[in-house]
């Protein structure tokens, strides 16, 4: 094995967008793939997505746009981030759509009025977007802020400011559910839904993704690279913050931080082999140690996968799932990547 196995299963993928679609229906799903498809690989969540039944890409930037258009030629493309200086014209060459957050509309450009009910972001104001030209709008859109959390009154609010909005510009599509309202509020789906976190399986309450129905895209392994015992009173790592009160085999993984292995996940559980065990000491740059058992050199170390789950490192960061995906560092210098179709 490499220093790095990335392993991304698009029949999940596929498995994941069925489940979506079927619960926005008769919404259209359209699959978020910024990011880099959240640390899974745009161009290849993309063609699944696809494939299952999504009826268009959402991307932040031009630039990632341009990229999902060379691959896909004849896919509809949105771009939901703002459109920098000069963009324009690599946005109409690439036929993509975009989102505007104030009344000044691009020329030659399919748009959707970004109105903001609550998120406090980007958007132009329910007054402003009802202004405008309607035969320039392909869609008016709107992000909640709240659809994962626990208490929903929020949330149910924006979704009724969004309809209240929606009645006043009839026949243009409208677009409101992220992954989250789209599990959990049937009212807020409208003519599309915008799903990224659930389409790799992830769960956009933080929880286990099998409790919804998803699949987790991503396995991340590594392995135990070398053996080392270390004696009563001998440490590992920088800082000494792992000293041995007994003679222990410790496992020396070629992970760190660099690689997206966050430093804080010190005391978090890895698989060494099909065995649970927590990091020890601080983790490197490069490296990061686990106690072995009997597991020799060449043993799998599973960071992800295999019931490992993102949500628990995200938990123990006290951070959310998204970031720990999107933080992998999956390029040629650091990993191997493989797709699978299982």
């Amino acid at each position: 094995m490499s220093r790095s196995e990335i392993t991304i299963d698009l029949g999940a993928v596929r498995r994941n967008a069925r489940l979506l679609r079927e619960a926005a229906a008769p919404a259209e799903l359209w699959a978020v793939v910024k990011a880099d498809a959240y640390g899974h690989g745009a161009d290849d969540v993309a063609g699944a997505a696809v494939d299952a039944g999504a009826s268009a890409l959402c991307v932040a930037t031009v630039s990632e746009g341009t990229a999902l258009r060379r691959a896909y030629p004849e896919v509809r493309v949105i771009v939901m981030g703002p459109l920098g200086e000069g963009e324009d014209a690599a946005a109409r060459s690439a036929r993509l759509e975009v989102t505007v957050s104030s009344p000044r509309l691009p020329a030659g450009l399919a748009v959707h009025a970004k109105v903001d009910t609550g998120m406090g972001r980007w958007g132009m104001t329910a007054e402003e977007a009802i202004e405008l030209p309607r035969d320039r709008l392909a869609g008016v859109m709107s992000h909640l802020a709240t659809a994962d959390e626990a208490d929903d009154s929020f949330a149910r609010e924006q979704i009724e400011r969004f309809r209240a909005l929606t009645a006043k510009l009839p026949g243009v599509p409208a677009h409101l559910a992220n992954s989250a309202a789209t599990l959990r509020f049937p009212e807020a789906r409208f003519d599309a839904v915008r799903c990224g976190l659930a389409l790799y399986g992830l769960s956009p309450f933080g929880d286990d993704p099998a409790g919804h129905g998803l699949e987790p895209v991503l396995t991340w392994r590594s392995e135990v690279a070398l053996v080392k015992v270390l004696r009563p009173g001998e440490s590992t790592g920088y800082g000494r913050r792992f000293v041995a009160d007994r003679e222990i085999r410790i496992g020396i993984v070629p992970i760190g931080y660099a690689d997206g292995w966050r430093r804080g996940l010190v005391g978090a559980e890895v698989l060494v082999g099909a065995r649970r065990t927590p990091v020890l000491g601080t983790i490197s740059m490069d490296a990061f140690a686990v106690e072995l058992e009997g597991e020799p050199v060449g043993t799998p170390v599973t960071l992800i996968g295999d019931g490992v789950l993102a949500e628990e490192h995200a938990r123990w960061l006290g951070t959310i799932n998204y970031e720990i995906t999107s933080a992998i560092v999956s390029g040629p210098l650091r990993a191997v990547r493989r797709v699978v179709d299982g």
